[in-house]
């Protein structure tokens, strides 16, 4: 009850309009991973999933944050289920690492059934462009090759709620979750990351 509430809020806020270029109800586990501008967005995301793939759907989260107070704590481990990692920013030492037992615990927090929501920029972008994609997704994917990878695009959750700001401002934004993301187990790491930015950065045009 509490997740359909606050995934239908999240959409009239948001004023979402979604558009689907897979399979919507696709059975097999995925990667959704996209575009990162707000704290809102994997919400958003999770909100625009159909009801009965959004229980499996657990969004990737920075445990600084999702751990402070509360409320926010209930919601990202009762709620949204999330997997929370360490940002490398707020480990100390040896930042590899950090990274490598966070992408570790990822694959194995999906299990056999879930899907995860990600955002391979590993931060927020402050004026709405795609940056470089960190190493993350390559790493996970290649822990996880049975799962499906499908980008997604978000359109102006930025200005919904701005990196800075606590409270959201109601406007209309976009998610389009893309074909899947064909890659080869030959790609090098540099090919699959920009192979994935690519494809985020093509929706951004669908």
């Amino acid at each position: 009850m509490i997740s359909s509430c606050l995934a239908a809020v999240s959409r009239f806020v948001s004023g979402v309009s979604v558009s689907w270029h897979c399979d919507p109800h696709g059975g097999q586990q995925r990667i959704y991973f996209s575009n990162h501008t707000s704290h809102l967005d994997f919400i958003v995301i999770w909100s625009a999933l159909p009801s009965d793939i959004r229980l499996n759907a657990r969004p990737v989260a920075g445990r600084d944050y999702w751990n402070r107070g509360r409320i926010r704590r209930r919601l990202a481990t009762r709620v949204f289920h999330a997997v929370l990692v360490e940002r490398t920013h707020s480990c100390p030492g040896d930042i590899a690492t950090a990274a490598r037992i966070s992408v570790e615990r990822m694959a194995r927090q999906m299990g056999s059934r879930d899907s995860l929501i990600v955002f391979p920029e590993g931060t927020r972008s402050v004026n709405g462009e795609i940056g470089r994609f960190k190493s993350g997704i390559y790493h996970l994917s290649r822990l996880r090759p049975d799962v499906e990878l499908i980008p997604v695009y978000l359109e102006n959750l930025n200005r919904i709620l701005p990196k800075g700001e606590a409270l959201p401002v109601p406007m209309l934004s976009r998610v389009v979750f893309g074909e899947r993301l064909e890659t080869g187990p030959d790609d090098s790491k540099d090919e699959f990351l920009e192979k994935a930015r690519a494809a985020v950065i093509q929706l951004s045009r669908a």
